[in-house]
């Protein structure tokens, strides 16, 4: 019998990048796709880029990451600035929440209502998102927010979803986060808590990321208009820019 981890790639363990002053960078290339496989090096997903040194940024520039999609709030933004001066790497910035002052602050607790909350009322964010992945002159593109788990987590889902990855294959990936995060969870928790400014309420339940959570939010975004694709359709996203995402992010079978 397949089970989920079985269809993942021997190499999913060590997708990890490794850049000084992050813990979550990684490639989500080479999963099984509709028609072959996703194309390595082309999208990455990522925690926060404030801390990068000299030897990171020249490691991100010669990927070469062309765009880094920033899905923060401005006052993120503000306390932690991308550390990718000198790069070329053009920052695109896309606030998922459009949370203003500290009402970030008073978001849900839980991770279901957040991801829940997400889908109900940031899908021109979410597919917007995905719009600037679809572009070619854009990848590769590396999309990140302060843990590169939830913001990110959607995005990065909702784009495998329409490259026909399978579900238990993005939540698989999505559950990733905790190994990459666990390693080094007392700096990863006060890193997050000073890169958003919310100090003692992120903890360690900020930093989970259970497989159900995101198989539950894949399954929200289907109940509400049909499928992933229509979902995005209805908040934006073009046929044409679909089209492109899949054809740029395949790798065709041999």
């Amino acid at each position: 019998m397949t089970t989920p981890a079985d269809r993942i790639p021997p190499t999913a363990a060590d997708r990890r990048i490794a850049l000084a002053g992050t813990f979550n960078v990684r490639d989500v290339g080479g999963y099984p796709a509709a028609g072959g496989t996703v194309r390595a090096g082309r999208l990455l997903r990522g925690d926060a880029l404030h801390r990068l040194d000299d030897q990171a940024r020249a490691t991100l520039a010669g990927l070469p990451v062309r765009t880094v999609v920033d899905l923060r709030e401005d006052f993120e933004v503000r306390l932690s600035p991308d550390a990718l001066d000198g790069t070329g790497i053009e920052v695109l910035r896309l606030p998922v929440f459009g949370f203003t002052g500290d009402s970030f602050g008073r978001a849900p607790d839980d991770l279901r209502s957040v991801y829940d909350h997400m889908v109900d009322v940031c899908g021109a964010a979410l597919a917007t998102a995905v719009g600037h992945v679809a572009t070619p002159a854009a990848q590769p593109v590396l999309v990140h927010c302060s843990a590169g788990k939830d913001r990110t987590g959607v995005v990065v889902a909702i784009v495998l979803s329409l490259l026909g990855v399978a579900d238990e294959v993005i939540a698989q990936d999505y559950h990733l986060t905790s190994a990459y995060l666990a390693a080094e969870f007392t700096q990863a928790v006060e890193q997050l808590q000073a890169a958003t400014g919310l100090g003692q309420r992120l903890n360690g339940q900020a930093l989970a990321c259970p497989p159900e959570l995101i198989l539950a939010t894949l399954d929200r975004i289907r109940a509400a208009r049909g499928s992933v694709e229509e979902y995005l359709l209805a908040h934006g996203l073009t046929g044409g820019q679909i089209a492109e995402l899949r054809r740029s992010l395949i790798e065709p079978a041999a």
